[in-house]
């Protein structure tokens, strides 16, 4: 089965889900980015400009990785 011909017909019937779904991961992945270049995060760095999750590992990355590094810090001292 050819699932080609389905999903011109998805995208045909939802023109504007393709430039919303690129718009909301550049925005991310844009954030996600610029955090860990501020923070000098290498393997960060490349693993979000590598792989595209649509936003999801950024989201993870921005949001859950900090409370980790707050832990970790707290048990440092």
């Amino acid at each position: 089965m050819n699932p080609i011909p389905q999903i011109n017909q998805f995208l045909a019937t939802y023109p504007l889900l393709l430039p919303v779904i690129s718009i909301w991961s550049a925005i991310w992945k844009g954030l996600a980015l610029w955090k860990a270049a501020r923070k000098e995060q290498k393997p960060w760095f490349i693993a979000l400009l590598v792989i595209n999750t649509v936003g999801l590992l950024e989201i993870i990355y921005l949001f859950v990785v900090p409370k980790f590094e707050k832990v970790a810090l707290r048990k440092q001292k």
